[in-house]
């Protein structure tokens, strides 16, 4: 299995940017494919972009696609989430999330029942 650390939130301003990391402990963390998700204030947690496990693929959300971007390093064990021109509708808790099932180099899931493990959020608060 894997243990995953989120970090990087923070207070930023409209059209600003702001990296978030997602740190990865456990063996074997370059055969999974990670995604990061977030729950806005009084909503339901939805997807917002995911890698595969050698980080060739990429899937976004349509609100994010454009503004955010994914990558990952895994000989640091580590998954990033670069978000630019935020926006205040951007607010939320971010998690990062990995499934038990190891697709091919091209699985993105992107569906909250595909991911299995999760890291415990970070703050995101865009300002108006």
């Amino acid at each position: 299995q894997v243990q995953l650390v989120e970090s990087g939130g923070g207070l930023v301003q409209a059209g600003g940017s702001l990296r978030l990391s997602c740190a990865a402990s456990g063996r074997s963390f370059s055969t999974y494919a990670v995604g990061w998700f977030r729950q806005p204030p009084g909503k339901e947690r939805e997807f917002v972009a995911s890698i595969g496990r050698s980080g060739g693929w990429t899937y976004y959300a349509d609100s994010v696609k454009s503004r955010f971007s994914i990558s990952r390093d895994n000989a640091k064990k580590t998954v990033y989430l670069q978000m630019n021109s935020v926006k205040p509708e951007d607010t939320a808790v971010y998690y990062c999330g990995a499934p038990e099932y190891r697709g091919g180099d091209n699985y993105t899931p992107h569906t909250l029942g595909e991911y299995d493990y999760w890291g415990q959020g970070t703050q995101v608060t865009v300002s108006s």
